[in-house]
Formats: structure tokens, C-alpha cells, sequence
């Protein structure tokens, strides 16, 4: 076994995972310019807010790099002078348990964890109602006088494990706020007033994650209680999945409460409409260079060669999330064979191996009904029903891309595409 080949492979491997880069050395270390269009939609909503209180929405395919770009987006708005608190809600709730209750009560501790990192004042009186339980808890289960989130300064990270692992806490919660949404509310625009009269910026929230639910939940939580959502009197971004624009009664409520302020992030579009299909047919430059640069920042051309990169590349579909993926697989297949006595690459098998698995996953989520829906899509570059439940289903898998020039318009992703051919349902391509 090679160890100078295993650790690089390592190394690689380490630099591909797919958790989106939200820490400022891996935006430093791997950021590579994209999405410029959807962060200055963003920038100019927010930083020409003269109501201090918009609401914005952000949406987009699943992976295609909107974690990564908020990231960016808050970095720039940091620099330009906004306190922002961003973060995941994934990282306090399950997605099973996110209710509008529990997406305000987010943003309340947020804050409080925000302006503690950057030691920023508040009051007692006014953090301390918000983490009753913690007290409670903290006496019950480890035996201490009383929390440290409320003794000794706010402890973030111990009210971040119990929200994510006791449900009872969950339910605590619920039953504390959702009855006083309105007291939740006020409470949340003092911490704001605070904050902002204290640290002499104005405040920002953006939410991520919320586009990773359910889309009943998403419905369920955006329709019924939009109100609620959009009654503090800040600057909030939240997160949607794109299929959830494709609701007309959804879109038209989100467009009204927001005063048309829904940024939609493309898939990076690698070819024109139809382009794909035909002989010789030659992809984007302008598209295919950032997403090679991504791929050679995380691993050298010694292990992934160019003309590999930029099959991995087509594979995506222009998803970012994706191009990571495949790489990731095609590292731990080397690092199988490295282990087993070979100095090997990513080569044409090692790709082909990889691109098998990811078949086999779209493969088995597939019905019939989900197939016929697929060629239609192929063929037409559009469905019969872009509101049929089964074709939002598989916009939000991603076995359907969506995107955009002058008009709308959809096609497989590559590796549903090759599935496909396979099961003679679409002819071979040229």
C-alpha cells in the first residue's frame, strides 16, 4: 500500500464532504465565485429595505449550493456593516418537529447565542423567560444549582443537544410559546432593539434548512401560519424547497406576504434547452469552469485527471451538491483499492462504479408511474402536470432538474437519464 497515495486520497476525501462550507476557513480555503446573480438580488432586497423589516424567500433545487452562498451572503453583509445571525435549523429541531412555534422560538436563541459570541449586553429579564426548561433541566439531570446557560453566560451548545435529542423539551416549548405567539413575537423585536441600539448594527436572520422538509410540512407550516413567520420587525431570509413554488395557492401567499421578494437560485445551466441531445453537443464554458475549479481546489490533478473532472462535472446536471457526491463516492472507491495494493486514480472505472451507485439510489425510489412521468419530462422538457404531487416528488429528489432562461423548462438529471436508457424507455444518446 501506498501511504503517500492514502494520504493524499484522505486529504481529498476530507476536502469533499458535503456539508455545505459555512465556516470562514473552508469559504477561504474552497469558495469558488457562483450564484453572483442570486446574491445581488439578495443584496439589494435586504440592503434597500428601507422598512428594516422585509421578509425574504429563497429557493432552489436541494444542493445546489444554497447553504454555501448564504454562507458567502453573510460573510458580505458582515463586512458591510449588518449583525447577522444565520444559521441552520437542522441544527435544533428534527425536521418532524419543525412547527412555526419552534422557528421563532430558533431565532430567539440564535440571537441570544449571536450577541453573546460577539459580547454584546442584553437583559436578564429579558433571556431568562426563554430558558425556563434549561434551569429545570440542568437541576434534574445534572445535578447542577442551576443552568449554565442562565448562571455563568448563555451555553449555547447545552441547550442545542437538548432541543435536538428530548422530545419532552420540544414539548415544553410548544406548549409555553404556541399559545403566546404574539409575546413571543414582541419579545423577539426587543431582543432586536437591543442588539441593534447596543451594537450600533442592524439586525439580519437567515434560516437554512428550511427548504430540506417535507413538502407537507413546508405547505403546512408557510400556509397556516405565514402571519405569525412574518410578524417580527426584522430582516428575515427564509429557506423554501423549489418545488413548494410550484402551489399556486403557496406561491401567490408567499409573493403577497413578501411583497414579491422570492429569489430562486438556477441549476447551473450546462447546456441550452435540447442542446444535450444532440451529436457533438458542446457545454456551457462560461458553466463548466467554476465547477471544474471547485472540484480541482478539493483534489489534485494527479488523483482526478481534467478530462475525468469534466465527465464528473456533466454528471452532475450542474448541481453542485452533486459534483461533490460523485467525487466523494469515486475517493472511497480508491481508497478500497489503495488499501488493497493499488496505486490507482480516479479513473474511467472508478467513475463508472460511481456513477452505478448513484443509479442504483435513484433506482429504487422509482414506481412506474414515476418512469412515464420521466419520459414525458424528457421528451417535452416539461410535464404533463408540473403540479401533480408525483412530479413535485421528484423535482425535490432531484431526479427531475429545473431551469431557467427566458422561459421554465425541465430536464432528467444525467444519471436518471443513463438509468433510463438502460431500461430502453428513451433512446441512447447520439
Amino acid at each position: 500500500m501506498s501511504v503517500d497515495r492514502l494520504a493524499q486520497f484522505q486529504e481529498a476525501y476530507r476536502n469533499l464532504d458535503l456539508l455545505p462550507l459555512v465556516e470562514p476557513l473552508d469559504l477561504e480555503r474552497f469558495w469558488v465565485p457562483y450564484g453572483e446573480e442570486s446574491i445581488a438580488e439578495l443584496q439589494q432586497l435586504v440592503e434597500d429595505d428601507f422598512t428594516l423589516s422585509g421578509k425574504t424567500i429563497f429557493s432552489g433545487h436541494r444542493g445546489c449550493g444554497k447553504s454555501t452562498l448564504l454562507a458567502e451572503f453573510g460573510r458580505r453583509c458582515r463586512d458591510n456593516g449588518f449583525f447577522v445571525v444565520l444559521f441552520s435549523i437542522a441544527d435544533l429541531f428534527e425536521s418532524s418537529d419543525v412547527t412555526h412555534t419552534n422557528i421563532l422560538y430558533s431565532i430567539a436563541i440564535n440571537l441570544v447565542a449571536e450577541a453573546t459570541k460577539n459580547e454584546v449586553s442584553l437583559s436578564k429579564s429579558l433571556t431568562e423567560p426563554l430558558f425556563k426548561w434549561s434551569a429545570k433541566r440542568s437541576r434534574t439531570e445534572t445535578d447542577m444549582p442551576v443552568s449554565a446557560g442562565i448562571s455563568a453566560g448563555f451555553d449555547f451548545n447545552f441547550i442545542k443537544g437538548i432541543l435536538k435529542t428530548e422530545s419532552t423539551v420540544r414539548d415544553e416549548i410548544k406548549q409555553e410559546f404556541e399559545p403566546k405567539i404574539s409575546e413571543l413575537v414582541n419579545r423577539l423585536n426587543i431582543l432586536v432593539a437591543q442588539i441593534e441600539a447596543n451594537a450600533k448594527k442592524k439586525v439580519l436572520v437567515i434560516i437554512d434548512d428550511l427548504d430540506k422538509l417535507d413538502l407537507g410540512d413546508v405547505d403546512k407550516i408557510f400556509k397556516n401560519h405565514i402571519k405569525a413567520l412574518f410578524q417580527p420587525a426584522f430582516r428575515i431570509i427564509y429557506t423554501v424547497p423549489i418545488a413548494s413554488l410550484r402551489d399556486a395557492v403557496l406561491q401567490s401567499t408567499l409573493v403577497s406576504e413578501t411583497n414579491d421578494q422570492i429569489v430562486t437560485m438556477p441549476v447551473s445551466k450546462l447546456f441550452t434547452k435540447g442542446a444535450r441531445r444532440l451529436p457533438d453537443a458542446a457545454p456551457i464554458d462560461e458553466t463548466m469552469q467554476p465547477l471544474c475549479e471547485i472540484l480541482h481546489r478539493r483534489i489534485s490533478a494527479e488523483l482526478l485527471p481534467p478530462e475525468i473532472a469534466t465527465q464528473i462535472t456533466l454528471y452532475s446536471g450542474g448541481v453542485l451538491r452533486e459534483l461533490v457526491r460523485l467525487v466523494n463516492i469515486c475517493c472511497r472507491i480508491c481508497l478500497r483499492q489503495v488499501r488493497r495494493g493499488q496505486d490507482t486514480v480516479i479513473d474511467q472505472t472508478v467513475l463508472g462504479q460511481a456513477v452505478k451507485e448513484i443509479r442504483l439510489d435513484f433506482e429504487t425510489t422509482l414506481s412506474k408511474a414515476d418512469y412515464e412521468t420521466l419520459r414525458i419530462t424528457y421528451e417535452r422538457f416539461t410535464p404533463d402536470d408540473p403540479k401533480a404531487q408525483d412530479f413535485l416528488d421528484l423535482l425535490h429528489g432531484l431526479d427531475v432538474l429545473e431551469y431557467r432562461n427566458d422561459q421554465v423548462w425541465y430536464d432528467l438529471h444525467p444519471i436518471v437519464i443513463d438509468l433510463m436508457q438502460l431500461k430502453g424507455l428513451i433512446p441512447d444518446s447520439p
